[in-house]
């Protein structure tokens, strides 16, 4: 069993006080059985998480909406959650609702795991949506820094040379600096900044 739908299933279980309903929806391999929870009225909170969660594994993309939901819930376990199947969905839309998310201020506090999402999804939207998060990170107390210790090293698992800039500034925040020098190590460096690294050795030596 995929670890992270054991611990999803371990937690619903709880939810549901292991009800005959919550095992029918985890034994069940009826695709359009699950979809139905999902628009069904009346339906726990726990059942639209489990049938949206199995959903997204096995890459039906009617289970799209009711993950882009929970990847921004209160609850970060719900987040967790639905950040794995996201990334294992194979939904082109994924990446811009994640974008969308990690740079709503409004909802800031929700961030860390669509940064994480955006991280593993490696799309054309994941770089500039972490670096505009990240700046914002970077004001004076901001309160957010798991967002944006994600954020740097999210950053530096993707290599981007374009983070090169915000990096740098995120060196002078003594909760992020050590996470920025190891994120900046990864960023390959351009022909320009060797030559000017070079230049500097031998002024040292001279």
């Amino acid at each position: 069993m995929d670890e992270e739908l054991r611990s999803l299933t371990e937690r619903l279980r709880q939810e549901s006080r292991g009800s005959a309903a919550f095992d029918r929806l985890l034994a069940t391999e009826d695709h359009d059985e699950l979809a139905e929870v999902l628009t069904a009225p009346g339906q726990p909170l726990w059942a639209r998480e489990l049938a949206a969660f199995r959903l997204g594994l096995a890459g039906d993309r009617r289970a799209f909406e009711s993950l882009v939901l929970l990847l921004n819930h209160r609850d970060p376990p719900r987040c967790a959650s639905a950040a794995h199947a996201l990334a294992r969905l194979g939904d082109p839309r994924t990446a811009r609702a994640a974008a969308a998310l990690a740079t709503n201020e409004l909802r800031v506090a929700y961030a860390l795991h669509p940064v994480r999402l955006l991280t593993d999804l490696r799309a054309p939207e994941s770089v500039p949506a972490l670096i505009t998060t990240l700046e914002r990170r970077l004001r004076p107390h901001d309160p957010h820094r798991r967002v944006a210790l994600a954020c740097v090293e999210g950053l530096g698992t993707l290599g981007d040379p374009r983070a090169r800039r915000v990096l740098k500034e995120a060196l002078a925040h003594p909760s992020l600096a050590e996470a920025a020098v190891r994120a900046l190590a990864r960023i390959p460096q351009q022909q320009d900044e060797r030559k000017d690294e070079r230049k500097d050795q031998q002024k040292e030596v001279t």
